[in-house]
């Protein structure tokens, strides 16, 4: 089969190979899955550089999200097991965390339903708490996970602010049903976030960036409002200043969902069922900017790296069956 390998640590474009491989052999309690779509995160970037928060051994496959076919024919959403990932025509899945594929979504659609939407919901819902008639701040609102929280935000009867960084994506944001977009190279984020909120603040930020982003958050945020910590897209991780969380009265609540993986995998199947229900009303619909072959898969884990792309990019395998 065709799959992308990694056998030294670097930029996605200089060290991620295709190749003729053997097909990966199942474990214990494993599957193997005929690859429809796998979408591109940005953690699969973080994993090419050697930074993410696991290292799997070389050479390895990325791509840490699929819409797959299991060999009796059940479309599923997977988390593919490493080094077997999902930039390859077949992928390596723990049986047991299979999810079934919503039929209101296409292949591309349901690759990017599961890592994305499962962190906005837990991250939104159950970490901070949104409740319908809050305002909901989204930095990076058109990226592969703002898109997302945005859309749940939405769901939510929240009032949604999308922070942007361009005009391209800040119309992205307005398609995605942002009701205030800010666009952080041309205005000035906390003056556009009092002036919307009538120098309120938002109630829960919704922060995968990091950095600067953060530094707005901690002045723009709420009364009792809730930063999410999502991720450091920008490379820089913040070191919040507690005593301002005292006089602010606010909350920082940290989200790494994959620990729910282990520590409540019971939740992870609700949330999937929520989401699914969300998708056949049409209120969640991924944003697939891109559909792109597997040959073009490095270029699609750069793109994302150097944050030059809106919502997500499916890699589809020309096996696959994506719609």
């Amino acid at each position: 089969m065709q799959a992308w390998q990694v056998h030294e640590n670097g930029e996605p474009s200089e060290v991620m190979r295709l190749a003729q491989v053997e097909p990966p052999t199942p474990g214990d309690g494993q599957v193997l899955l005929k690859v429809r779509a796998a979408n591109v995160n940005f953690p699969d970037a973080l994993l090419c550089r050697g930074q993410y928060q696991i290292t799997p051994p070389l050479p390895f496959t990325p791509g840490v999200e699929i819409c797959a076919e299991t060999e009796d024919g059940r479309r599923v959403i997977a988390n593919p097991v490493l080094p077997h990932g999902g930039f390859a025509e077949y992928a390596v899945a723990d049986a047991a965390a299979l999810l079934p594929a919503p039929e209101a979504l296409d292949d591309a659609e349901a690759a990017a339903l599961h890592i994305g939407y499962q962190t906005g919901w837990f991250g939104l819902h159950r970490r901070a708490g949104l409740q319908a008639g809050e305002t909901l701040l989204v930095h990076a609102a058109a990226g592969g996970v703002g898109s997302a929280a945005v859309q749940l935000g939405k769901a939510a009867g929240a009032t949604v602010i999308g922070v942007v960084g361009g005009a391209d994506k800040a119309a992205v944001a307005r398609e995605l049903g942002c009701d205030v977009v800010i666009d952080r190279r041309a205005e000035d984020v906390i003056a556009a976030v009092k002036e919307a909120t009538g120098g309120r603040g938002a109630d829960v930020i919704y922060d995968p960036v990091g950095g600067q982003a953060y530094a707005q958050s901690a002045k723009v945020v709420a009364f009792e409002g809730r930063i999410v910590v999502v991720g450091f897209a920008s490379g820089q991780i913040p070191s919040p200043a507690l005593n301002h969380a005292l006089v602010k009265n606010y909350s920082i609540v940290g989200l790494h969902w994959g620990l729910y993986n282990t520590k409540n995998p019971k939740l992870i199947q609700h949330c999937h069922e929520q989401l699914t229900e969300l998708a056949a009303q049409g209120a969640i619909k991924p944003l697939v900017s891109e559909r792109v072959p597997l040959g073009e898969a490095a270029d699609a884990v750069q793109r994302v790296a150097d944050g030059l792309t809106t919502g997500r990019i499916a890699v589809v395998p020309e096996n696959g069956a994506a719609v």
